[in-house]
C-alpha cells in the first residue's frame, strides 16, 4: 500500500511527496535534463530524481484517483495520463500547429544529434518551419506565439533560453517530452485535422469548438 511507503518518508520528504503531486497535475510533464541559466548548461533535475527514486509511491497513489504514471528512462521522461473523459488540455489550433512544427523540426535535429535528448531551435526557426509547411500564411501574431510557447513551456514541452518568446533569435529548448504528445499516430490525425479545415487560420479559444486538438493528456478518441 502507498501509505506504508509515505509513512517511511522523513516531514520534508513528505512534504515534497505533497508539492510535487500538486506539480504533476498542474503541469503533465516533468524532464529529467533541464537548462539550468545560472551555471549556463544542463543539468538533471532535483524533481525528477525524486520522482524517480519514489516512483512506486506516486503511481499507487496517483491510480486511486484514476490517472497513469508512466517513466521512460531512455528519455528522461516522467508523465501523467487520465484514464478518463475529464482532466483534459486542450489547445487551440494555433497552438496545435506549432507544436506539430516543433515535433518534425525535434524529429529532424535529433538524427543530427545522438547524444542529446532536448533540441536546440529559435522562434525564427520554428515561424519558417510553419510556413514553409504551408501552415499558415504568414506570421503568427507576437501575442499568438507567445501565449502558445508560454502554454506549452508550462506543461514543459519546451524551454525558453533567452529573449523574449515572440523575438526571432529567441532559443527555445524542445524538451523530448514532445514526443509523448505528438506520437507518430497523432501526426497523421494532426494531418487529416490541416486538410479539413479550408481556411488556415486559428480561431477563439473554447471548451467545446471542434477546431481544438486534443494533445496533452487523457485518453485518444477511438
Amino acid at each position: 500500500m502507498w501509505s506504508e511507503h509515505y509513512d517511511k518518508l522523513t516531514n520534508s520528504e513528505k512534504e515534497e511527496f505533497k508539492r510535487l503531486l500538486n506539480l504533476l497535475l498542474s503541469r503533465t510533464f516533468i524532464v529529467r535534463d533541464i537548462y539550468d541559466a545560472k551555471e549556463g548548461m544542463v543539468r538533471v533535475n532535483s524533481e525528477y530524481r525524486f520522482l524517480e527514486r519514489n516512483f512506486e509511491l506516486f503511481m499507487d497513489y496517483l491510480d486511486f484517483a484514476g490517472w497513469v504514471l508512466e517513466k521512460d528512462s531512455n528519455y528522461g521522461v516522467i508523465s501523467l495520463k487520465n484514464t478518463y473523459e475529464y482532466n483534459r488540455v486542450l489547445l487551440n489550433r494555433n497552438t496545435t500547429m506549432l507544436l506539430y512544427t516543433m515535433r518534425l523540426i525535434f524529429e529532424e535535429e535529433r538524427e543530427k544529434v545522438t547524444l542529446r535528448r532536448e533540441i536546440l531551435t529559435t522562434t525564427g526557426q520554428i515561424v519558417h518551419k510553419l510556413i514553409t509547411l504551408g501552415l499558415v500564411k504568414k506570421k503568427p501574431s507576437d501575442k499568438d506565439l507567445a501565449d502558445a510557447f508560454r502554454q506549452l513551456a508550462f506543461h514543459n514541452v519546451i524551454q525558453k533560453l533567452e529573449g523574449s518568446w515572440e523575438g526571432a533569435e529567441c532559443k527555445i529548448l524542445i524538451l523530448p517530452s514532445i514526443l509523448f504528445i505528438v506520437t507518430n499516430e497523432r501526426i497523421s490525425r494532426i494531418h487529416e485535422m490541416m486538410d479539413s479545415d479550408d481556411n488556415g487560420e486559428s480561431s477563439s479559444v473554447s471548451d467545446n469548438e471542434e477546431n481544438e486538438e486534443e494533445v496533452i493528456r487523457g485518453e485518444e478518441e477511438s
